[in-house]
């Protein structure tokens, strides 16, 4: 497959400026040399000529172009690489693409240009992820922590972990072949389970600023939430800038979930207004109830809206006892209604939600510092991690047990394995198969 030449339009298919034909490969400048105007054969690496494109049938000049060519193996994909710059119409792009896959191009799959830099050594799994979520990225912060990946950082986080376990491995290896302790418990307790405790320490540590960096990448889960009419909508189009909630004084109008995102001083939050909780014998708002409560479960951080003018009862009591195990702010709304209220005071509908922002801040403003340092960037890394820490717990047991160690070291060699797997040194196709079709196509 790598022997193929592929093609694809590497901008976006709208009309524009520019568009931009990519091409890959061994014949890639030879395809289009066969359709440019000028002699590509003799250019140097990594220079742009002009010319126009012509149809090799007719001769017709088909557009005007720049066309760059950069030489192996200093490319992204370590292979030969052909971008025609062409106007940006979607019928001339189009037609270019057509033309080069008429004279032998293959189309690119989803991926498939960063796929070879990974396969020819050129980045490993982690700095292909960070190129898409560049890409995906919607805030300064997530573009920060797609930029340490692009560098190579998380490669150079885990090196002193992979380290540690050949360390420990080369402790069990050398003691069984060239026994240094005559008792064999000495050498577990004393010299490899203190070397795995302090492993799985600094392991807790990164697990916990990989949360952090999640919620700065993806946003922070939010679940607005309280009886019905106490102002949740009014609090979530305050927050949004937009009405994007139905806000009447009939109690029940929300009965499904509403979503949106907001971005508040490098904190993004997924903002969720849930349907009022209450006891109800509508089937639709029961609907409604129900969804609001699996948001609760999954939420990062709950705002439970109280109503200011009226005193708490117990369905308010209820959902307080609810979520006191949950990162939650209280806020009492409906504050122009009685001002003698303590604790956090706002006014959805007249927009007054600068307490409210404030204690968001104090909560989470402590996640920003992942920002300026590597972390593991997503799902996949995290639970190749979490699956090397279990590994590692089950080298403890063993040794708990008085296991032979080269039955611990069958655990440790796991550990390992699953490390080397967030690199992608160790992979499996279809694991790059589901990876990189999330590309978009002409990366």
């Amino acid at each position: 497959m790598l022997q193929d030449t592929i093609a694809a339009i590497s901008t976006a298919a709208v009309d524009g400026a520019i568009s931009i034909i990519r091409m890959s490969g061994d014949a890639a400048i030879q395809i289009v040399d066969s359709l440019c105007s000028i002699d590509l054969t003799s250019k140097k690496s990594h220079t742009i000529s002009y010319g126009f494109i012509l149809d090799p049938i007719t001769k017709e000049e088909i557009d005007e172009v720049l066309v760059s060519v950069f030489r192996a193996p200093k490319t992204f994909t370590r292979e030969d690489i052909v971008e025609i710059n062409c106007h940006g119409g979607r019928y001339v792009t189009k037609k270019i693409l057509q033309l080069c896959l008429m004279q032998g191009a293959r189309l690119a799959e989803p991926g498939e240009f960063t796929r070879r830099a990974f396969l020819n050594g050129r980045i490993d799994l982690t700095q292909a992820e960070a190129i898409n979520d560049m890409i995906l990225a919607d805030s300064n912060e997530s573009r920060k922590l797609a930029m340490h990946g692009i560098r190579g950082s998380v490669k150079k986080l885990l090196e002193p972990f992979i380290k540690n376990i050949l360390d420990i491995i080369a402790n069990i290896e050398v003691n069984i072949d060239y026994p240094e302790y005559d008792d064999v418990e000495m050498l577990s307790n004393e010299v490899i389970l203190p070397k795995i405790q302090k492993w799985l320490s600094q392991i807790d540590q990164l697990l916990e600023r990989a949360e952090s960096g999640q919620m700065m990448k993806e946003g922070i889960k939010t679940a607005i939430i309280g009886k019905p009419n106490v102002g949740k909508s009014s609090l979530l189009n305050a927050l949004l800038e937009e009405d994007k909630a139905i806000v009447t004084e009939i109690a029940g109008t929300t009965r499904d979930i509403v979503e949106g995102h907001i971005h508040l001083g490098g904190l993004t939050l997924n903002l969720i207004d849930t349907a009022g909780i209450r006891e109800t014998e509508d089937v639709v708002e029961k609907i409604g109830i129900e969804r609001s409560m699996k948001a609760i479960e999954d939420a990062q951080l709950i705002i439970l809206v109280l109503d200011a003018s009226r005193p708490l009862d117990e369905e308010d009591q209820q959902l307080m006892q609810m979520t006191e195990n949950k990162t939650r702010i209280i806020v009492y709304n409906k504050k122009d209604l009685n001002q003698h209220i303590e604790g956090i005071c706002i006014s959805a509908q007249h927009h007054e939600i600068e307490p409210l922002i404030h204690e968001i801040h104090r909560l989470f403003d402590s996640h920003k510092i992942v920002i300026e340092e590597p972390v593991l960037a997503n799902e996949r890394q995290i639970s190749q991690m979490m699956k090397a820490k279990k590994s590692m717990l089950s080298a403890v047991d063993a040794i708990a047990m008085g296991l032979e160690l080269d039955v611990v070291e069958i655990d440790i060699q796991e550990a390992y394995t699953a490390l080397k797997e967030i690199l992608g040194e160790v992979h499996r196709e279809d694991l790059l198969d589901t990876l990189f079709a999330n590309f978009c196509l002409g990366k």
